[in-house]
């Protein structure tokens, strides 16, 4: 038995989905139609603010393909993480949204499953309070109340379990909270028979859509064929294939190991992994091994807001000044610490981001040095309030123009103003929670462990209706 899984797109709302590709995957029939909508790499103020980070108006055109899409075919349609973050506002609006465009095209009445799966701090402090440890990943501490304190919002990460749970119980489409990416593939692969290995597996190769074909194109169609040895995977769109070489690198895509894939109940073991070229444009991987681990843990990411923000920028094209670019930024340092006091003692922080040496990749930058003639600075405040954070960046930044340096003879300043403007940028955040809870209660099914995830369906159409 081989099912087709279709993945439309990485990231749902982003960026609108390519229709021609979308149009030829629904014509090659696919059993499900499944899609991720969030993610970490937009940073934690989405979260922390519980605001969508992708215009509403692109989110509406992604659903309206898929939801249109799959009720045409009779598939199921499964949407991760749903609007950027997973909240349960994020569930909603998704809801409202499939509820409108329902309406609008006037479908035959379907179920719908909602999954929610933002947890309240207080919920957390309890299981510190039972005697649970939230581990801390990549070299975090454990979590305490007072991390807990600083924590505005959190969402748990759930796994297959809860998806499945939601189809079994007749779902036609799955609205689910924040959502181990490979997860909403594999419940569905799942639930048709398939073991968990490649139904893990083609969730890892689909996940993100056309990033695992070559060219380099976002937001094109692609399809995995599953069976219960391993996943053939290829593209939809007639400039791209899926080749061993970009299905392995997709594997080391956003990876600190590119051999394993840990989800609620263990990992998926890809060492040993397969790459067989079918034709031109289609490539079979097998290999995979699950390892169920010892405990269902689950992971939860939480965000807390850390001040105001400002932001200026400013560019350097002197020579002089170039070369000598750390005395630059330390003199404002020093000037606005002159003003201001320390950061630690006043609560402010400033960042001078340098587009040209080191802005994209900060401490992580191999070659810290300035290359070219010219280089670009952001420099961001964040401070208590917005009026404090935009005075602290307006001196961090006319302070680079007043730089003194040794041997410097002219009156004009080393660096230039984009112009005078500072400008109000969002309230700054940051993540406090990249944890591990790890959950024993025996009697306790992982869809609703230790009440992380909480389902609803409703009925969409005729006869509308909400069932717990």
């Amino acid at each position: 038995m081989a099912l087709k899984l279709m993945s439309p797109t990485g990231h749902l709302g982003f960026t609108p989905i390519e229709r021609g590709s979308f149009e030829a995957g629904l014509a090659d029939h696919p059993d499900a139609i499944i899609a991720d909508s969030g993610s970490a790499d937009i940073g934690p103020h989405p979260l922390g603010a519980d605001e969508a980070h992708s215009p509403l108006e692109w989110q509406r055109h992604d659903l309206e393909l898929c939801l249109l899409g799959a009720r045409e075919l009779g598939v199921p349609l499964i949407i991760g993480s749903a609007s950027d973050t997973g909240t349960d506002r994020g569930v909603d609006s998704f809801l409202r949204l499939f509820e409108q465009i329902a309406r609008a095209r006037g479908l035959a009445g379907f179920t719908m499953a909602a999954i929610r799966s933002e947890v309240a701090a207080t919920a957390l402090a309890d299981h510190l309070a039972a005697g649970r440890v939230l581990e801390g990943l990549n070299g975090r501490e454990p979590a305490t109340a007072e991390v807990l304190a600083r924590t505005d919002r959190a969402v748990a990460v759930m796994g297959i379990e809860p998806i499945r749970a939601a189809l079994e119980a007749g779902a036609d489409v799955v609205v689910c909270g924040r959502s181990c990416d490979s997860a909403i593939f594999a419940a569905f692969a799942e639930l048709r028979g398939l073991p968990r290995h490649t139904a893990v597996l083609a969730g890892k190769l689909l996940e993100c859509a056309s990033f695992c074909a070559e060219p380099f194109m976002g937001k094109e169609t692609v399809i995995g064929e599953v069976d219960a040895d391993g996943v053939t995977v290829y593209p939809l769109h007639p400039g791209q294939r899926c080749t061993p070489a970009s299905l392995a690198s997709h594997a080391m895509y956003e990876r600190i190991d590119p051999y394993a894939e840990t989800i609620p109940g263990g990992t998926l073991d890809m060492t040993a992994l397969r790459f067989d070229r079918v034709d031109e444009r289609r490539t079979r991987v097998s290999g995979a091994v699950w390892r169920p681990d010892d405990a269902y843990r689950v992971k939860i990411e939480g965000a807390g807001k850390v001040g105001e923000r400002a932001v200026a920028i400013m560019g350097i094209r002197d020579p002089h000044s170039l070369s000598r670019l750390d005395d630059v930024l330390g003199w404002s340092r020093m000037k606005l610490a002159e003003r201001y006091g320390t950061a630690a003692d006043v609560g402010y922080e400033v960042f001078f981001h340098v587009y040209g040496r080191d802005g994209v990749m900060g401490y992580l930058e191999p070659n810290p040095t300035v290359s070219e003639h010219e280089v670009g600075i952001v420099v961001e405040a964040v401070a208590p309030t917005a009026e404090v954070a935009e005075e602290v960046c307006a001196l961090a930044s006319r302070n680079l123009f007043y730089a003194r340096l040794p041997d410097t003879m002219g009156t004009a300043g080393g660096a230039a103003f984009f112009s005078d403007e500072v400008f109000r940028g969002r309230p700054a955040y940051e993540w406090t929670l990249n944890h591990l809870l790890t959950l024993d209660e025996p009697g306790e099914p992982p869809d609703r462990a230790a009440g992380l995830f909480r389902r609803e369906l409703r009925t969409v159409g005729a006869r509308e209706g909400v069932t717990p």
